[in-house]
């Protein structure tokens, strides 16, 4: 678990309160507080920046006649913002900045923390296996519909690139 969690803060099980209110942001703004106490400057840069990003966000959408992010987009937008610092890392490993690899690497570690657990290869096959009997695919021509219930069932935790060949694997034999 990491620091920027806050101080034995246990990770949740879901992501929408009891009032359908998205609960993924109370941990973060939760997790700033506790990193601003214990005066981890990392975290309470890192926690501030995603903040700003999901209040752009939030402008963008309202802005568009939408409601404010639920945590499935917000699980998203972190989803982006590590994705983005792994690119930068590489960047910065061949220009051997090997500090601003290891800020980039803090920064994914502590946003890391919010997103599910990603599922392991054996998890994968299973739920591929399940959703190609669920949908009824038999050829290639049914990958996108496969990959379509995949991408709405397990976005955060699954690595869509490798289901992807998974997919079309299982569907070619």
């Amino acid at each position: 678990m990491s620091e920027a969690r806050g101080r034995g803060a246990a990770p949740r099980q879901h992501y929408e309160s009891g009032k359908g209110l998205p609960v993924l942001r109370d941990d973060i703004n939760n997790a700033l507080k506790e990193a601003m106490k214990a005066k981890n400057e990392r975290a309470v840069s890192t926690l501030r920046m995603v903040n700003s990003v999901l209040k752009n966000a939030d402008i963008e959408a309202r802005g568009a006649g939408k409601s404010p992010l639920g945590d499935a987009e917000v699980l998203g937008l972190l989803q982006k913002m590590i994705k983005q610092r792994q690119e930068s890392v590489e960047l910065y490993q061949k220009g051997r900045r090997e500090d601003l690899v290891k800020q980039e690497q803090e920064e994914i570690g502590i946003i890391s923390a919010y997103l599910p657990k990603p599922m392991s290869e054996a998890e994968m096959t299973v739920a591929i296996d399940a959703t190609i009997k669920e949908t009824g695919a038999a050829s290639m021509k049914d990958m996108g519909k496969v990959i379509g219930v995949l991408r709405g069932r397990y976005a955060a935790q699954m690595d869509l690139g490798k289901a992807s060949a998974l997919v079309k694997s299982k569907l070619q034999s």
